[in-house]
């Protein structure tokens, strides 16, 4: 089974995020938001949309070197208008050094206009077992 991550991620795959590229330090994911994933005002809660930029700058920091893991350091979000519709979230690496990535993601509504803009800095981290030492199954430390 593949996994378009690069590992399994439970609550990305309960907001239902694809992986449409992941490449050169760019990435694009896109997001169909359920009816439970709406606030009071019948649009993409924000902290929805938060993860869905939080994992755009991940995948665009892992682009550039998949065999490592990253953490969020610090992120800050710019909300411009209301989430509506399906969206598109397109993350970048700004910048990289030997342990950090410094990033940036923005979302699109259906009509290509920017919902929300984020800047965020990442920490590079190597995969970690975290399974019982005899399981055939690896699981791996990973927040992207």
């Amino acid at each position: 089974m593949s996994i378009p991550f690069g590992v399994r991620i439970p609550f990305v795959e309960h907001l239902g995020f694809t992986l449409e590229r992941f490449e050169g330090g760019q990435s694009e994911l896109h997001y169909d938001p359920q009816p439970e994933h709406l606030n009071s005002f019948d649009v993409t809660h924000g902290g929805a949309t938060m993860t869905l930029m939080d994992v755009a700058m991940a995948t665009a920091a892992r682009s550039v070197q998949p065999d490592m893991g990253v953490v969020t350091i610090e992120m800050k979000t710019s909300f411009m208008q209301a989430a509506r519709g399906k969206l598109t979230a397109k993350g970048r690496l700004i910048h990289r050094t030997a342990t950090l990535a410094f990033t940036e993601a923005t979302i699109y509504d259906a009509g290509g206009r920017p919902c929300s803009h984020a800047t965020g800095t990442f920490k590079y981290v190597r995969r970690l077992p975290t399974g019982p030492r005899d399981s055939q199954a690896l699981n791996v430390i990973s927040t992207d």
